[in-house]
């Protein structure tokens, strides 16, 4: 069998391991700086728990069997697959929460979440993050919290532990996804080698027009637990 060369596979393994590398270069000290420099405070308003400010909810595979335990149901393909070869079959890296029909999370119920001891891992770090990503004006860099100033106080006291307490789980969750992601690429790049596929940007850009019409349904390989995991997903007719 001849290889077929997967650029887009390669560049973004590429990416993800050099993000990675910068993650764990980043200086303890500066991060702890940024949370208490920022000081939030959730008022518990839950709107990081709806569409209007989080398009969905990522589970690492860590979350993934926890959540299966409280409701198998819950869960859903995440979106924007990374990958569809020529045979019209996407693949994407991991589960989401679903969500209700008016985009709250479907663990959400009079602004409180029914599993809170048990959520997932970017819920309890949320809003600190530490990931390279573009500014308004394209410029990429580390950006630290998400959703500045649109929910929760800022400027409130924080001791060092809490801060410290902070940057250590934030940090975790950061390389946790990365490390994920790592190998959803290595698996995608195996199994395209071995089976003589490829990524096809026009067909991917052809069957996600079609399932958006609800002219067909699509057929998702989900990355979990080191294997794929497939999904016939329906178009939502409501949703038109």
């Amino acid at each position: 069998m001849i290889p077929v060369k997967n650029d887009s596979i390669e560049t973004r393994l590429a990416e993800v391991r050099e993000e990675l590398l910068g993650l764990k270069n980043f200086p303890d000290s500066e991060f702890v700086g940024i949370i208490k420099e920022l000081g939030f405070r959730c008022e518990f308003c839950a709107r990081c728990c709806t569409k209007e400010f989080n398009d969905h909810v990522f589970l690492l595979d860590s979350d993934l069997e926890r959540i299966r335990n409280i409701d198998p149901g819950a869960i859903t393909p995440a979106p924007y697959y990374e990958f569809c070869d020529q045979k019209s079959r996407f693949y994407v890296s991991g589960y989401a929460l679903k969500t209700k029909p008016d985009g709250s999370c479907i663990f959400l119920e009079n602004r409180r979440c029914k599993i809170y001891e048990s959520r997932p891992s970017i819920c309890r770090v949320y809003p600190h993050m530490l990931h390279r990503e573009a500014d308004e004006t394209g410029k990429i860099d580390w950006r630290q919290i998400s959703g500045l100033n649109e929910h929760g106080s800022y400027h409130s006291e924080l001791d060092d532990s809490t801060c410290e307490a902070v940057a250590l789980e934030t940090r975790a969750y950061e390389e946790a996804y990365l490390k994920q992601m790592i190998d959803f690429f290595e698996a995608v790049r195996t199994h395209f080698g071995k089976k003589g596929l490829k990524h096809v940007q026009r067909t991917y850009d052809r069957k996600m027009r079609e399932f958006l019409k609800s002219e067909c349904e699509l057929e998702v390989f989900v990355y979990c637990k080191g294997r794929f995991e497939k999904h016939n997903l329906e178009p939502d007719i409501e949703s038109l």
